[in-house]
């Protein structure tokens, strides 16, 4: 991933890791989860306030697709001026595993996904420990299982 990595413990990260996906899961079955980043635009533009978290997802081949980057670059900013709650991950086809992506279905953009609303337990702590320590979009790697 591009920008500054922070470091941290490998059981910190785990944790982090296994939180997002607890949230995200739990976020589907409650339809808080908005994926996809033209509608991800869409309803931050609608609704800037319903959005508590924005998890941009990208792998090592999408590094280097520069129309994802700056659409990246716009929400980072917006999330930023709404302070909204913005995390990097990693790991684009553990996202489609834990949000029971059918692989005979065709594939959703998983590179944006916002949360509307639900608890955000350690992943809340996660990204406000790493503003305190500059780090203001905190990466993720999630692993395949």
């Amino acid at each position: 991933m591009r920008g500054e990595s922070i470091k941290i413990r490998g059981s910190e990260m785990e944790t982090v890791t296994q939180a997002l996906e607890e949230l995200l899961v739990a976020a589907q079955n409650q339809d808080s989860l908005t994926v996809g980043v033209y509608e991800s635009a869409k309803l931050m533009n609608v609704d800037p306030d319903s959005v508590v978290l924005c998890v941009l997802a990208a792998d090592e081949e999408d590094q280097d697709d520069v129309a994802l980057q700056i659409h990246f670059t716009l929400l980072q900013a917006f999330c930023c001026d709404n302070d909204i709650d913005i995390l990097r991950v990693s790991g684009v086809g553990r996202l489609a595993q834990l949000l029971d992506q059918d692989p005979e279905d065709e594939p959703r953009d998983l590179h944006c996904i916002l949360v509307t609303s639900a608890a955000l337990n350690d992943v809340s702590s996660f990204c406000e420990e790493s503003r305190c320590r500059n780090q203001w979009v905190p990466c993720l790697e999630m692993q395949n299982r």
